[in-house]
């Protein structure tokens, strides 16, 4: 057995049978540079130099891998410190190594070590392992050399994938950067739509509480119109009695013009409108007398005013005449009524407030007024005839 305190060169391993494990520098020179190179990772033996040395090691990683392994093939401070790092790093190794008791069952566990990948640790507790032959020495180093060679292909390959991965990276964060871009644009496009689309909405609100406002206070006026007027229903009945008369009436004058037209007309008899004539009472009939007199005709339609003037005037009054409130202004009303002496109110032709009006001014300033449903001739003439038999009632 070699004594590491008597020699420094290791002994032939083909007569090695004792059970002790060898150290880092009884191990040939050749096994160095594989063992220190797969072994110990290049950040860490520049530590671990530096850790010996004392300071910090100024050479690049071929300097210190050179040193190291020239140190190693004595017994050195850094060789000590290689053997108790590999110790320390690959505790799991040398106990699974040490189970074997022949150089064959070195090989194999060296051999599955190969076919796992797991080859730096298995490589150190080989090398070290008391049945480690120098075939199998010799047999490890070949192996460790191919498996670098290998893992330096892998490595080139690896190089290549990661610089294809690092421009596929720069595309994707380009293509990224304009997408993120486009979604910053589009966030804030949606946004300012969105922001518009709540002031129409708002606007909208705005004007329907509005609305609703203009609503209930229409039909508080309503509300108060029609209890103001509350006859008003009667009223629009009564009026549409007038628009059926009307049409009535013009059904049959057509009738009349039919029936004149199939037979010769009679000798014409005198108008009843040219000469107005009282209707006599039974007992004391009496002529239409409404000399110098103003009468105001409020309301009728405007086709037949023609025909109200003349009949009035007719009987020596003066024609006045206001529309009650349906194009004349209603403030000339009250300047009318207060020229007339007479009012015929045609109450199926003219505005609610203007029929209030007619009938306040007369019941305050006790002047004759006659109301008319009918707009028609007939009914004027029975309004004269009214207006003239109280004239000679009050005589």
């Amino acid at each position: 057995m070699c004594d590491k305190h008597a020699s420094t060169q290791p002994c032939p391993a083909d007569t090695r049978q004792s059970s002790r494990r060898r150290r880092v520098w009884e191990l040939s020179h050749a096994c160095h540079c594989p063992l220190i190179g797969v072994g110990l990772p290049l950040n860490g033996l520049r530590k671990l130099v530096e850790k010996v040395t004392g300071g910090r090691v100024l050479h690049d990683d071929y300097d210190i891998h050179v040193g190291t392994v020239s140190e190693c093939a004595l017994r050195t401070p850094v060789a000590e410190a290689v053997q108790k790092e590999l110790e320390r790093r690959y505790v799991q190794h040398i106990q699974r190594f040490r189970a074997a008791r022949t150089a064959e069952q070195v090989e194999a566990l060296w051999t599955a070590a190969v076919t796992a990948g797991d080859v730096a640790g298995a490589f150190w507790a080989g090398l070290t392992h008391p049945r480690c032959t120098v075939s199998l020495e010799e047999k490890m180093c070949r192996d460790i050399h191919m498996v670098q060679h290998q893992a330096g292909a892998c490595a080139r390959a690896d190089i290549n994938k990661f610089n294809a991965v690092v421009r596929d990276n720069a595309r994707l964060e380009r293509e990224t950067t304009r997408l993120q871009e486009r979604c910053n644009a589009l966030t804030q496009e949606k946004q300012l739509e969105s922001e518009r689309q709540d002031a129409l909405l708002m606007s909208a609100r705005t004007a329907l509480i509005a609305k609703d406002a203009e609503v209930a206070q229409l039909r508080a006026e309503l509300a108060r119109l029609q209890a103001a007027v509350p006859e008003l229903d009667t009223r629009e009945r009564l009026a549409e009695r007038v628009a059926q008369m009307e049409l009535r009436e013009q059904s049959l004058r057509a009738q009349l013009a039919e029936l004149k037209t199939a037979r010769p007309a009679p000798a014409p008899a005198p108008a009843a409108a040219a000469v107005i004539e009282i209707v006599p009472e039974p007992v004391s009939p009496a002529p239409v007398r409404l000399e110098n007199r103003a009468v105001l005709c409020v309301g009728g339609r405007s086709s037949s005013i023609p025909v109200y003037r003349t009949m009035i005037e007719r009987v020596g009054a003066q024609f006045a005449h206001h529309d009650g409130g349906l194009e004349d202004s209603s403030s000339q009303l009250d300047a009318s009524l207060a020229a007339a002496d007479l009012v015929i109110c045609q109450t199926g032709c003219i505005s609610h407030s203007a029929y209030w009006r007619v009938k306040d001014h007369c019941k305050r300033h006790g002047k004759r007024c006659v109301f008319v449903d009918n707009p028609s001739m007939s009914s004027l003439v029975r309004g004269l005839q009214e207006a003239a038999t109280e004239d000679h009632l009050s005589e």
